[in-house]
This record gives structure tokens, sequence and C-alpha cells, in this order.
């Protein structure tokens, strides 16, 4: 299927996004630039403001109709970004858009899973108090958040944070990889021993 074209306010709002000139969205907007406008790649206006952080052209992208779940080329979308760039304010600006949270990138993963992995503390902890994801969704690779903040982490106090964030918002820390093995039992492979100290008492 052919691509159609952007319109040229279609180009001028996605141009906008990109650099979160909201006075240029807004124009853009009454020029009658469709929201829903995609790039080359796929992406909307709203996936380029949310990639760049551009958090009050994305709010008026919002209130436009645009659409948070809309997904690229590459399957992401502008709610499944922020779990990537961990950005708590981009998240909460996305809120009012309805996002859906069961949605998955391309690994099969919900966005607490990439902010785990990235040691985006402050983020994992507000996806999970204020939405309902889930703790536990398990990814292609047979990984949930917990696992990849252990496999794919460095350990250190920012992935120990994330664990226990986790921990506290219910994920399962018997829940294995596709291996059969836990977070723990690689937690301890890895030498991580304040992680493991925590999933041990989790287990108990």
């Amino acid at each position: 299927m052919t691509k159609k074209a952007p319109s040229a306010a279609g180009l001028a709002l996605l141009d906008a996004a990109d650099r979160g000139d909201v006075a240029a969205v807004r124009a853009a907007l009454a020029d009658g630039a469709d929201p829903g406008t995609r790039d080359a790649n796929g992406r909307t206006p709203l996936l380029r403001a949310a990639l760049a952080d551009r958090v009050e052209a994305a709010a008026l992208l919002v209130a436009a109709g645009a659409d948070v779940n809309a997904q690229d080329d590459r399957e992401d979308s502008p709610w499944l970004v922020t779990g990537v760039t961990g950005s708590v304010a981009m998240m909460r600006a996305l809120l009012p858009g309805g996002p859906d949270v069961t949605l998955t990138n391309r690994f099969g993963g919900v966005s607490v899973i990439p902010a785990s992995e990235r040691g985006h503390v402050a983020y994992v902890r507000a996806v999970l108090a204020e939405t309902g994801i889930d703790v536990d969704h398990v990814n292609r690779l047979g990984w949930t958040a917990l696992l990849e903040a252990v496999i794919l982490g460095d350990g250190g106090r920012t992935h120990q944070e994330v664990v226990e964030v986790l921990l506290a918002a219910g994920a399962d820390p018997l829940l294995p990889d596709a291996d059969g093995v836990t977070a723990r039992e690689h937690a301890e492979r890895r030498g991580f021993q304040g992680i493991a100290a925590a999933l041990r008492k989790a287990e108990e």
C-alpha cells in the first residue's frame, strides 16, 4: 500500500512537533493539518514530539485528538516510547489521550519493560502507580520487567531501585525466563548481591 504524502500543513506540523514549537503546532492545526499525518517512517507528529520529549507540544496534539497509540513502521507509539525515554512528564501528558497500556513494541513488551532495562526509576514508579499496566507482562524474549532489569541492567543502585519498585508493585519474583531461570538466579550469576538479596527476601 502506497503511503499518502503529507500535505504542506502536515509537513509543517511534523516539523513543529519535532522542534517543540507550540505556536507553530497551533498554527499548523489551524491551517488544517491532520494530527494523524505520518512521515516516511510512519511517525505521527505526536510520536515525533514524544521522541524529542516536547511535552507542551505533545499536550497540545493530544488535546487536538492525536492518537497516543498510533504505531510507526517499527511498532513504536507515542506511549511506548515514554518507556524508552523515561519521561514522566511526557507519560502524564499522554494519559488524557487514553493510552492502551497493553500495546506492545516490536519485542512484544509494554512500556514498563524498556524503562526497567534502562533504569528509569521515576518512570517505573509512576507508570505502575498511575496506570493499570501489567507488571508481570512477558515479552517475546520470555522476560518480564523484573527479569529485564536484572538481565540487561548493570546491577548498580539504579537497577536495584527499579527491582525494589517492581517488587513493591507486586511483581512475581518466581516467574522464570524461557529457560526456567528466575531473576534471583540471574542476579546471583552476575554477582548482583544487593539485587539478589532483595529478590531472595521477596521469594520468602
